[in-house]
C-alpha cells in the first residue's frame, strides 16, 4: 500500500525536481558563465545541468520517446546511466575544487581532478559496452532494473553504475558533514549546507533501495515495489533538497540585504519627518525607485537639510546632553545619539538666525540613523532635557530614565524595537574561504 502511494506520488509530481533544479541553474548560469575559469563554479554548473538531464530523461514519457527514436529498445537506460554517472563525477569535482580551492595547483590536486575524471569516464564507457554486449529486446520503461538484474553483462552494468553513484554520495555526506559542524560558517550558508547534505543523505537512500530490489531479484524473491516506487521518490526529493542547497544561500543573503535595506529605510523615518518639518518640503516619491536607491535618496535628504541647521546646533547643550545621558545609564554610543537629537530639538524650537559656532557636522552626519532611532522615544529625550536643564532632581530623573529603559528592554525582547545601537546596515562578517565554498555564496556586485 506504501510502495503503490509512492508510486502514484513520483508519477504526478516527477516535474518537481526537474523545475527547483532548473531554478538553481538558472541564478548560477550568469556567475557560471562569466566565471568559467573557476573550477568550483564549472563544477557547479556541471552538476546542476547533468541533474536537469537526469531528471528530464527518467519521466516515463521522455523514455519512450528516446527508446522510440533511436529505435532501440531500452536505449534510455545506458542514457540515464550515463548521466547519473557523470552526476556522480560532478559532485565529486565539485567537492575537490571546494575542498582546495581555486589557488591550489598543487600535483596532488591535479592528480585528484584527473582520477576522478578518468575513472567516471571510463565507467559511462564500460556502461556504454556492456549495454551493447546485453541482450534486452523487451522494452521497460519503469522497471528494467529488476527485470534485467539477472541478464548477463546487464546485472553487472546495473551493478557499476549503482556502486559508482553511492561511491561519490558516500565520500560527499562525509565531507559536507564535517563542513556543516566548522565553526565561522554564515548562518544562511550553513543551512544550504545542511540541505545539501540531507540531498547527498537521500541518495543513499536511492542506491540502497536499488540494489536491495537487484540482490532479491539474484536470490528468487520480488522487491521490485523498492525500485519501481521508493527509489524514485527518493531520489525526487534529494534534487530538491540539493537544488535548495544551491539556493538557499544566494536567495537567503539577498532577501536579508534587502530586509536590512527596507529596515534602515524605515528607522530613518522620525529623522525624515523632523527635516521635512524644517524644510517644508521632501523626497519626491519614485514608484519604481529600488529599495537601496530610495534609502540613499532619503539619506541624501536628511544630510541636506541637516547640514545648515548643524551650524545653529548648541556644542554646549550638547556636550552637557551626552554628560546627563551618560549619568543616567545610557551606552555610551546611546548617549551620544540622544544628545544630538536633543541638540537637534533645540535648534529647531529656538529658530535661531545666526550660527552658534562650529560644530562638528561630519561626525553628526555620519550618524543619523542612531539619531533616528533615537527620536523614536521622546521619553528618553524629555528625561535627558529634564537632567540638563535641573528642573528635576537626580534621583528623580533616575526614576524616569528607569522606567524608559525597562520599557527599551521589554520592546527589545518582544521584537519591536531596535536590539542597539549599531547600524542596521551592516556587513555580513566574512566567511574564512577555507570553511566556506564560494559556489554558494551570492556574486558580489
Amino acid at each position: 500500500m506504501v510502495t503503490t502511494f509512492l508510486g502514484e506520488l513520483y508519477t504526478s509530481f516527477v516535474w518537481v525536481p526537474t523545475v527547483v533544479l532548473g531554478a538553481a541553474l538558472a541564478l548560477k548560469l550568469p556567475a557560471i558563465i562569466r566565471l568559467w575559469r573557476d573550477p568550483l563554479l564549472r563544477a557547479v554548473g556541471g552538476l546542476l545541468l547533468f541533474a536537469c538531464a537526469l531528471f528530464v530523461s527518467v519521466t516515463p514519457s521522455v523514455i519512450g520517446w528516446i527508446n522510440r527514436v533511436t529505435g532501440v529498445p531500452n536505449f534510455a537506460a545506458p542514457w540515464a546511466y550515463s548521466l547519473l554517472t557523470a552526476f556522480s563525477g560532478a559532485g565529486l569535482l565539485l567537492i575537490v575544487a571546494w575542498r582546495n580551492g581555486l589557488s591550489d595547483r598543487s600535483n596532488a590536486t591535479r592528480r585528484a581532478r584527473r582520477w576522478v575524471i578518468s575513472v567516471y569516464s571510463g565507467v559511462i564507457v564500460a556502461l556504454w559496452v556492456l549495454f551493447a554486449l546485453a541482450d534486452v529486446p523487451v522494452e521497460r520503461v519503469r522497471d528494467l532494473d529488476t527485470y534485467y538484474a539477472d541478464t548477463p553483462f546487464m546485472r553487472e552494468e546495473i551493478l557499476l553504475y549503482l556502486l559508482a553513484h553511492t561511491v561519490a554520495v558516500v565520500i560527499t555526506v562525509r565531507l559536507i558533514w564535517n563542513w556543516v559542524r566548522a565553526d565561522g560558517l554564515h548562518g544562511w550558508l550553513r543551512w544550504g549546507l545542511t540541505f545539501l547534505g540531507a540531498g547527498y543523505a537521500l541518495s543513499l537512500v536511492f542506491d540502497l533501495a536499488k540494489l536491495t530490489a537487484v540482490t532479491a531479484r539474484w536470490t528468487g524473491h520480488d522487491l521490485d515495489a523498492l525500485s519501481t516506487d521508493v527509489a524514485p521518490c527518493a531520489a525526487c526529493l534529494a534534487a530538491v533538497l540539493t537544488a535548495v542547497g544551491f539556493i538557499l544561500p544566494h536567495t537567503g543573503q539577498y532577501l536579508h540585504g534587502r530586509l536590512r535595506v527596507r529596515l534602515a529605510h524605515h528607522q530613518l523615518r522620525p529623522l525624515y519627518v523632523l527635516m521635512r518639518s524644517v524644510d517644508g518640503d521632501g523626497v519626491p516619491f519614485l514608484l519604481c525607485a529600488a529599495p537601496e536607491l530610495r534609502l540613499i535618496r532619503r539619506e541624501t535628504y536628511i544630510r541636506d537639510v541637516l547640514l545648515p541647521l548643524a551650524r545653529h546646533l548648541d556644542e554646549d547643550l550638547r556636550t552637557r546632553a551626552h554628560l546627563a545621558a551618560l549619568r543616567l545609564g545610557w551606552t555610551p554610543a546611546r548617549a551620544k545619539a540622544l544628545a544630538a537629537a536633543v541638540a537637534i530639538l533645540d535648534a529647531i524650537d529656538s529658530g535661531q538666525d545666526d550660527p552658534s559656532g562650529h560644530p562638528d557636522t561630519a561626525d553628526l552626519l555620519q550618524e543619523i540613523g542612531p539619531v533616528s532611532r533615537a527620536l523614536r522615544h521622546r521619553d528618553a529625550i524629555d528625561a535627558v532635557r529634564v537632567a540638563v536643564r535641573g528642573g528635576r532632581t537626580r534621583a528623580g530623573a533616575a526614576e524616569t530614565v528607569g522606567v524608559v529603559q525597562a520599557n527599551s528592554a521589554a520592546r527589545a525582547n518582544s521584537g519591536t524595537g531596535p536590539a542597539s545601537s549599531a547600524d542596521p546596515v551592516r556587513r555580513t562578517p566574512p566567511v574564512h574561504p577555507a570553511e566556506a565554498p564560494r559556489f554558494l555564496l551570492p556574486r558580489r556586485r
